[in-house]
């Protein structure tokens, strides 16, 4: 998801506050007993921008205990400026810290720091083959071996590349070219195992940000816009070919994470809805999927449980004060709420 874009940012910058706190909170109501395969969850919280107050939330499914800060419970030390993606890999938990300049790799049971790896204004990270895959602004991604934990190649992709998803055996970059005066209209495709750029997709809706990929070969790209003449949309791109398949205009939150699970996408409408594509069919299957009236004020970032078919969705409410994570059961139905730190922008699951 685009998170705190800086030339859109600074703006409302004027109107946030810093607020942080470090405490254990019970939760309730308690969720029903989740699958056994999951010990619990994390909340990357972002915090705001240069205020050095992002956290790592953790909700414990065993226990029923929220740690508002398990990283500083961990570390005894801060996370750092913009917490901005984090994503589990076996036993390791990669922190990408945007604004800090650097990747905190820490134990996924209990978040305790492993190594920090300095990178320039790192972005979103995936998993392929043993390597971890990160964004920078500097127009690169970074191969870091997860075993030995050093960066083994930097590969130069587009501007200000952003999200990524692993589809049909290849790695697609998002290139928005978001901090450019004219927002990027690409995304980058790297063999991920020689670790070399194979094409550059032209055509694509400007300023993509977010990726995700089905089982029916198509890799779905939301983009912002350029905020004056190219509104925000949806770009489907055939990757078996590698070429653009569809560009649709899609009324999109300024916040436009996408997830795929099963026959579905999942993504954030400028109505604060969570609309449902249906990957089959390619067409939408409804409009909003909550179903119990439930409203979000501000959402921010979409994680499902592929065991479950739970969704998370977090509220991010003023993004100056503490958020809120809202899981819903398969069915659109809330089930419980977790308070969460100042702008929850990414949620990871953790399995025993």
């Amino acid at each position: 998801m685009k998170h705190f874009k800086f030339n859109y940012l600074f703006t409302a910058l004027v109107f946030i506050t810093i607020l942080a706190s470090c405490h254990k909170d019970k939760v309730n109501p308690t969720p029903d007993t989740p699958t056994a395969q999951r010990a619990g969850l994390y909340i990357l919280n972002q915090g705001n921008f240069g205020a050095n107050n992002s956290t790592l939330t953790y909700y414990d499914y065993t226990t029923k205990v929220l740690v508002a800060d398990q990283f500083i419970t961990a570390n005894t030390t801060k996370l750092g400026d913009t917490g901005n993606d984090l994503g589990v890999y076996g036993s390791k938990m990669f922190i990408v810290v945007n604004n800090s300049n650097v990747v905190d790799v820490v134990a996924a049971k209990g978040a305790k720091l492993i190594k920090q790896i300095t990178l320039n204004q790192p972005r979103s990270v995936v998993f392929f083959n043993s390597n971890a895959f990160i964004t920078s602004y500097n127009g690169t991604v970074s191969v870091i071996d997860t075993t030995s934990l050093t960066i083994t190649k930097t590969i130069t992709v587009g501007s200000d590349p952003e999200q990524m998803v692993i589809s049909n055996g290849k790695l697609y970059v998002a290139n928005s070219g978001g901090l450019d005066p004219t927002p990027g209209t690409t995304v980058s495709v790297i063999d991920p195992v020689a670790l070399t750029v194979t094409k550059t997709i032209t055509g694509v809706l400007a300023d993509p940000v977010t990726l995700a990929g089905d089982a029916y070969g198509h890799v779905y790209a939301l983009s912002l816009g350029n905020f004056s003449t190219v509104g925000p949309g949806m770009t489907i791109i055939n990757n078996a070919t590698d070429v653009v398949q569809s560009t649709t205009a899609v009324n999109l939150s300024y916040n436009i994470p996408i997830v795929v699970n099963g026959d579905f996408a999942y993504y954030f409408t400028a109505d604060n809805k969570v609309a449902v594509y249906n990957t089959k069919t390619q067409a939408i299957a409804q409009a909003n999927f909550i179903t119990d009236g439930t409203t979000i004020t501000t959402p921010y970032a979409i994680t499902v449980d592929n065991i479950t078919g739970e969704v998370f969705v977090t509220d991010t409410k003023d993004y100056a004060s503490n958020g809120t994570l809202y899981a819903f059961d398969k069915t659109g139905k809330k089930e419980y709420t977790l308070t969460t730190g100042i702008n929850p922008g990414k949620v990871a699951l953790v399995n025993k």
